[in-house]
């Protein structure tokens, strides 16, 4: 874009910020410090002009927008710090798999991909003894109202559009098959259960549901799911950090693409891997 296009760019927006927030040129003059005549120029279709730095950030100031909207270098209209708590949203939770939160964001980007590295096992993949198991302890929500969301987050997953794939360190999952760390109390027969019904689960609904093995030694992620191209959720234990700027949610994609391609057992030697775990219990 040429100088001449972005002042013409530049007398549009600023056009705009007037009209919407009902201000005239004598307002705009006022609430920036600048001479009329200034203002005059810079909204002149004749001799579209660009303003000095000072003017800019004084014009920015006074219209509640950003520099870098009214010079086209943005498509956020808001100032810095209003773009930031849009781009990122805190989300309470109760330490439960699948609240009103994940629903709604499920919900919203149904038909498009999502890309899930959970904090243990996938949670739509655990049988009701393993989450039994795991919300046994001092939770805000009982096994059973656990129980009862990953139900509801099977179902939305269970719809003919869904595609989802994950991603888990090889790792985690031979710890859950020998019993180790908060796997410890369940029993042998559970971790059986729980390798078979994700190898058969994984064989079902293969290719819409897919599970890549990375290595922990190779590569490390924090707990994240990404919906679609709308939305990233970090999880960080008792509440979730929710991205929606483009940029931050292609970040997590990269993330999760450079798991996939790094992963050692591949998504469609994933189920027979885990059934595979089960035998050898």
């Amino acid at each position: 874009m040429d100088k001449r296009d972005r002042a013409e760019l530049f007398r549009e927006r600023l056009s705009t910020a007037l009209r919407e927030r009902e201000m005239n040129r004598s307002d705009l003059a006022r609430g920036a410090d600048l001479d009329r005549s200034t203002v005059s120029q810079l909204l002149s279709e004749d001799s579209p002009r660009l303003p000095n730095g000072q003017a800019l950030a004084a014009i920015a100031t006074a219209l509640g927008v950003s520099a870098d909207w009214l010079l086209g270098l943005s498509a956020h209209k808001g100032a810095a710090a209003e773009i930031l708590d849009q781009a990122v949203q805190v989300a309470e939770t109760d330490r439960h798999p699948v609240d009103e939160h994940l629903l709604a964001w499920y919900r919203d980007a149904v038909g498009a991909k999502i890309r899930h590295v959970p904090a243990n096992l996938p949670d739509v993949l655990k049988t009701e003894a393993v989450l039994a198991h795991e919300y046994s302890g001092e939770t805000l929500r009982t096994a059973g109202q656990a129980i009862t969301g990953t139900r509801d987050q099977r179902a939305l997953l269970s719809r003919a559009e869904t595609d989802m794939e994950i991603c888990l360190s090889k790792e985690a999952l031979e710890a859950f098959a020998r019993g180790e760390g908060m796997w410890s109390g369940l029993s042998t027969d559970c971790r059986k259960e729980q390798l078979n019904v994700m190898g058969q689960t994984l064989a079902e609904h293969y290719p819409s549901l897919r599970l890549h093995l990375f290595g922990a030694n190779d590569r490390y992620s924090a707990p994240f799911t990404v919906f679609g191209q709308k939305w990233a959720a970090l999880y960080l234990g008792q509440r979730y950090l929710a991205f929606s700027n483009t940029r931050h949610v292609q970040l997590f994609s990269k993330h999760f693409d450079d798991l996939v391609r790094h992963a050692l057992v591949r998504s469609h030697e994933a189920g027979e891997f885990a059934e595979n775990l089960a035998d050898s219990i």
